[in-house]
């Protein structure tokens, strides 16, 4: 019966070769990101207007693509970014691409979900100084954005639809890459050194915290796990996790970050205080790994982590 199967395969050119080339990789760490996003279009479109609208700040000079810059990997080209009123965050920005598929929000972990994360952003002064009921009025006045909530939801502004709309279009940024080709079974969507380095990632022990769907952003880890940052390193610690939860097992834990478009997310770590992915592979094999890698071996890690940028990003310097 099978043998009478592939013969029929082959009879419409569709033969062994073929099939074995399109075998996903079901056994790897890294899974690929779906091939749809779940998002609402309609929803999404909105989302995104909402996303580059500079009413959602207090100060009316601030939106949600100050410091996710889309065409800089949904991430800031700051070390620190400064929200309303020009307060600097605690911490480097995240980016936003695939940041629905993390476990918890924000490197602290302080919240659960999409919405608790809008809710942070939105009041915090470093944020956008803000509150849902204020962006609502201001909208309500706005006869175009009003005929949009309408023909979305059927009726105009207010803070629930407002926080649906930009997490339908958070869902609809994620970012599928040549990594994930390969990883669906296209053996040619990456070269041999990237494919030396993806074995010399998962061989050295990078895949102990990033993994997943997002390459990372499904744990916590303590940076400096291996060996602590000398003083004047650059990468200062954090009181990280133990400031929310107050337990000293959280002590400088953060979350994970997923790796996912990283070539793009300069400067690094939970500071910004490294300026290159170069240097920041280095900082992680001496700091979590507590091994030293040749440079071969980190070029070729760094070769690999840039077949996680998404294929269908907007190029640096193009229009939002």
């Amino acid at each position: 019966m099978l043998s009478t199967l592939r013969f029929a395969l082959c009879a419409v050119g569709i033969c062994a070769a073929t099939m074995a080339a399109a075998q996903p990789l079901l056994a790897e760490p890294i899974r690929p990101l779906p091939l749809a996003s779940g998002a609402n279009p309609a929803r999404a479109a909105l989302g995104r207007a909402l996303f580059y609208d500079l009413r959602l700040s207090r100060d009316n000079n601030q939106s949600c693509a100050s410091c996710h810059l889309l065409q800089r990997g949904g991430a800031d080209t700051r070390a620190l970014s400064l929200g309303a009123g020009g307060i600097a965050n605690r911490f480097n920005t995240p980016t936003v691409y695939n940041s629905t598929f993390n476990f918890r929000q924000t490197w602290t972990g302080r919240h659960s979900t999409i919405n608790g994360l809008l809710e942070h952003v939105m009041s915090r002064p470093s944020g956008l100084a803000s509150s849902w009921e204020l962006v609502a009025s201001r909208l309500t006045g706005d006869e175009a954005m009003t005929k949009q909530f309408n023909a979305v939801y059927g009726e105009g502004a207010r803070a629930e639809l407002l926080k649906d709309a930009l997490g339908h279009y958070l869902k609809s940024l994620n970012t599928p890459s040549r990594f994930d080709r390969y990883l669906r079974g296209d053996k040619a969507a990456i070269s041999t050194d990237e494919k030396a380095g993806y074995a010399r990632f998962k061989r050295f022990g990078c895949v102990s915290c990033h993994q997943g769907i997002n390459v990372g952003g499904n744990m916590y880890q303590r940076f400096g796990v291996m060996r602590e940052p000398a003083p004047g390193a650059g990468i200062a610690t954090d009181q990280g996790r133990f400031d929310v939860t107050g337990r000293e097992a959280d002590r400088r834990m953060l979350r994970v970050p997923g790796l996912r478009n990283v070539a793009l997310t300069a400067p690094y770590f939970h500071n910004g205080s490294v300026a290159t992915l170069e240097e920041a592979v280095d900082a992680m094999f001496k700091y979590q790994l507590g091994r030293d890698a040749s440079p071969a071996d980190k070029a070729l890690i760094v070769a690999f982590l840039k077949t996680l940028s998404g294929e269908k990003m907007p190029p640096p310097g193009s229009a939002p």
